[in-house]
């Protein structure tokens, strides 16, 4: 399916928007495969400039340094979630209902979308159910959050938080079930493809079971949080 669809970033987070050049587009579809394939620790600007045939100072005109870059993929995958999410419920007004697409959506991987062909949604989420927590568990935390860094994932947070509201406006702590679902979601994913005794989660079965696992797991969890007799 193809959507003609407008993501925005945070301007605080780039030097110059990678958007607006060839060059910038192909920064960020090769530090996707390249982080994918290496991980973040050992992705650097210097194998990011061998693979697009540049050079790193080329790179360091839209990335202050590789931490600026991996936020940047990192926001955008919060706002395609999140422009996922309003597409699958758009025409949904039973909050239930609304809640199984949230979480299928998140359990499974993004829609394709050809317009952005320079950001491959599959791979930036593996790259997320791996690393993405590295983004906010930073030292520097606080300061980047006073620049707004992290408005896209609180934005995601509480649109799931209002659907929660929907089906039980009196719940106490529904942008704590949110981000609960959120990292939970991606946690068990991850340990069950690489730590199965953290999960009831169970990788062997396939891909496709597995994440009717996670769904079936976290809708479990929500309604019971939420209270709500089905």
């Amino acid at each position: 399916m193809t959507f003609n669809i407008s993501i925005s970033i945070n301007p605080e987070i780039y030097l110059r928007d990678p958007l607006s050049t060839d060059l910038g587009k192909k920064i960020l579809n090769n530090s996707i495969l390249l982080i994918d394939k290496h991980g973040l620790e050992d992705f650097n600007f210097k194998k990011l400039a061998n693979k697009i045939a540049s050079t790193e100072s080329s790179i360091y005109r839209y990335f202050e340094n590789k931490h600026f870059l991996f936020i940047y993929l990192i926001n955008w995958y919060w706002e395609w979630t999140s422009t996922s999410i309003d597409l699958v419920t758009m025409n949904l007004t039973d909050p239930c209902e609304k809640i199984k697409k949230v979480i299928h959506t998140l359990a499974t991987t993004s829609i394709a979308n050809k317009d952005v062909p320079f950001i491959d949604e599959e791979v930036l989420h593996r790259i997320v159910i791996r690393e993405g927590a590295k983004a906010y568990h930073y030292k520097k935390i606080d300061v980047e959050n006073e620049y707004g860094f992290f408005l896209s994932y609180k934005n995601l947070c509480k649109k799931i938080s209002l659907i929660f509201l929907e089906i039980n406006s009196k719940y106490k702590y529904p942008k704590s079930l949110a981000s609960t679902l959120v990292e939970s979601c991606n946690n068990n994913i991850y340990f069950a493809k690489h730590l199965p005794r953290l999960t009831d989660v169970d990788s062997s079965l396939g891909k496709e079971k597995m994440q009717q696992q996670v769904f079936d797991m976290l809708y479990d969890m929500v309604i019971a949080n939420l209270k709500y007799k089905r």
